[in-house]
């Protein structure tokens, strides 16, 4: 989460509009009447299949790592101390780690097999909002300050990894419901009542909702935090196009001076080694309190004791998991659902918007829903392996990608083996955990605060002199901080006789991305509008979807499966690249056409003389047919008119009769 505001930047997009065209358009757009393609071109250094030399793969792909690294390390200073853990525990490093591992080996599964875009899938602040709402419950909440500082080592460890244990069980179990969408091919028919109106309260509501947490973190020293904001302020709005001198070898010159934009490319990072270094020297000449957050020397410690490496990815693999078995309960799976669905809905903004960038063809709906299928489970991986959060696209990362001109995979896949290392070596967690916490306030204020403004983005697609758009949103976005506020000022106050019942209406209704975006997509959907009012027309445009790779003559396999493909069209499956493959309903025409016909006439030439109906003719008449593999197309045939429909192209019936007859030859 990050440079939000590019999320729903226009692409040389045509194909599918899957959110809000129906009957004779839609009819018209799969039959292949669509739209001329944009003119306008991108102007990129690395293609997303070009492979630039090894050497460049490993600086761009440093500096994806150092762009990531800036939103993986602010979750734990707002996760761990709602899970009551000590300030000086190494645990807490453990779980950057971990964090940074899970983005490495997601990222490279979504960048290899997935979406295939060159994206980076990692740690959320979107899971944080439901997370807080299931830690606030009476059974989870902490313990008196008091009663903390007598716990021994072992009892506050565990105090910490129960409520762990079950934010890692609610975001597994969740997480199946985004894999479902995904790799089903549900994601069309939901995307037509997700609307910019949706969008807006459930997005900006993940900012909105933890400004407490930061203007906690800020306040520990107002002047650090200020400070901070003031140098991120200046560094990526004021100084991007100021170059800085830099070393640079090659060959045949040697060392030479060089000149880039240090502020453009990682005001983040310049921002947090300078505001470091700062209060580093506060510390030294003890401007502050001994034991105060602004010092950089409170949780040294945390250093000393972590070890240098550990493997957090092989406890996965044992009975107990990293911090003991997860466990589930219907509150913490139904709230953590909403994290899922703000993080479904904000991957697909960014996918068109990453495809242009880096100048591929707009991706196929079946890419779109591989990878949301991935990203899903890339969450339950996360959840399993005990990081406390969930996967998203980082938002910063597609920026990254607009800002250099570099979309090449190779690169995001180097990216994915850096982060790999640094997450098995343990001490380079826990460095980052000793920011000082002022910092990381200045940080959230900005951070949450574009979170925000992604969110409000969408309103540029509606009609705002709309007094029914004016409703909806003023009424989602406010109610939806209102009634969880509420509800976590009285605790307890659901009492319907059933406490697991009680729990989950608690968790639901404190979560306000939960509470805005349904109340927003509800009144969206049930208020009467005009197409243009709601920005639906608008809201199209920016995110027309084609509906396979095979109707774009500009796509050049950017979106194919890395493997397999070959045997695909070496054995008459070519013709599946004009259906969805996501579609429960193919899948079972193609396997059962299939499978079936290499069953029976096996067990045909088997059972010889099976077939007796009293007339010879007859018996060996239907003892041909039934022998005959190619019969598969018949079936592909007889079940693709009784399973009819209007959303695709019928080559069903092709795919089993070609790769039949290739097999039998």
């Amino acid at each position: 989460m990050g440079e939000h505001n590019l999320g729903f930047a226009s692409g040389s997009t045509k194909g599918l509009d899957t959110l809000t065209l129906e009957g004779e358009n839609l009819r018209n757009i799969i039959n292949g009447n669509h739209r001329a393609k944009d003119e306008k071109t991108t102007d990129i250094t690395y293609g997303v299949n070009d492979i630039p030399p090894w050497y460049l793969c490993i600086f761009m792909a440093l500096q994806h790592y150092l762009t990531m690294i800036g939103a993986i390390v602010s979750i734990p200073f707002i996760l761990t101390p709602a899970l009551c853990m000590a300030e000086d525990d190494p645990a807490r490093g453990h779980i950057i780690s971990t964090m940074i591992f899970v983005t490495g080996f997601v990222t490279f599964f979504q960048v290899t097999f997935g979406c295939r875009l060159p994206i980076v899938q990692g740690g959320t602040i979107s899971f944080l909002v439901p997370t807080l709402a299931i830690l606030n419950l009476p059974r989870w909440q902490c313990p008196a300050p008091a009663v903390l500082e007598t716990m021994s080592f072992e009892n506050r460890t565990e105090l910490w990894q129960v409520r762990m244990r079950e934010l890692s069980g609610a975001i597994a179990v969740s997480a199946l419901v985004q894999v479902f969408i995904g790799f089903f091919g549900v994601m069309g028919l939901l995307l037509k009542f997700v609307t910019p109106l949706t969008i807006v309260p459930t997005v900006s509501l993940v900012g909105l909702s933890l400004f407490e947490n930061a203007a906690e973190a800020a306040s520990q020293h107002w002047g650090i935090s200020v400070s901070t904001i003031i140098m991120l302020t200046v560094f990526s709005q004021c100084l991007t196009n100021v170059k800085v001198p830099g070393i640079k070898y090659k060959k045949g010159l040697g060392f030479h001076i060089t000149w880039f934009n240090l502020f453009k490319l990682f005001p983040d990072l310049v921002k947090i080694l300078v505001m470091w270094g700062i209060s580093g020297l506060l510390t030294y000449y003890d401007v502050s309190n001994e034991g105060h957050p602004a010092r950089t020397d409170v949780k040294l410690s945390i250093i000393e004791d972590s070890s240098w490496f550990r493997i957090s990815f092989m406890t996965m693999f044992s009975p107990t998991g990293q911090w003991g078995m997860p466990t589930v309960s219907a509150s913490g799976v139904l709230g953590m659902l909403a994290g899922v669905l703000a993080c479904t809905v904000e991957s697909i903004s960014y996918y068109p918007t990453v495809a242009r960038m880096c100048g591929a063809p707009p991706p196929p709906v079946h890419a779109i829903n591989r990878g949301i299928g991935t990203e899903g489970l890339g969450t339950v991986l996360a959840g399993l392996w005990g990081s406390g959060n969930g996967t998203n696209t980082f938002g910063e990362n597609v920026g990254w990608v607009g800002v250099t001109k570099v979309g090449s995979r190779r690169v995001i896949q180097y990216a994915c083996v850096l982060m790999l290392l640094q997450g098995v070596i343990n001490k380079f967690g826990a460095v980052f955990i000793i920011i000082p916490e002022p910092v990381v306030g200045g940080i959230f204020c900005v951070m949450f605060g574009m979170i925000t403004a992604f969110g409000l983005s969408a309103l540029q697609y509606v009609d705002l002199n709309s007094s029914r758009n004016l409703y909806i949103i003023g009424f989602s976005m406010f109610f939806s901080l209102v009634l969880p506020k509420w509800m976590v000022a009285h605790p307890g106050v659901i009492q319907t006789g059933y406490e697991v019942l009680d729990s989950i209406v608690t968790v639901l209704l404190s979560t306000s991305i939960l509470v805005g975006g349904a109340i927003g997509c509800l009144l969206d959907n049930l208020i009467p509008g005009t197409p243009e009012e709601r920005g639906l027309i608008a809201w199209a445009n920016e995110m027309k979807l084609s509906s396979n790779s095979g109707d774009q003559d500009d796509d050049d396999g950017t979106y194919d499966f890395p493997v397999g493909m070959g045997f695909v069209r070496r054995y008459g499956l070519s013709a599946l690249q004009y259906v969805d493959l996501n579609s429960s309903r193919n899948l079972y025409i193609i396997g059962f056409s299939m499978f079936f016909s290499l069953v029976l006439p096996k067990w045909m030439v088997r059972s010889s003389g099976v077939i007796q109906t009293g007339y010879e003719v007859l018996d060996s008449i239907v003892t041909v047919l039934l022998s005959t593999q190619k019969k598969g197309g018949l079936i592909a045939w007889a079940n693709e008119m009784k399973l009819s429909s209007d959303m695709g192209i019928r080559m069903m019936t092709m795919v089993p009769t070609t790769f039949l007859l290739e097999w039998d030859l």
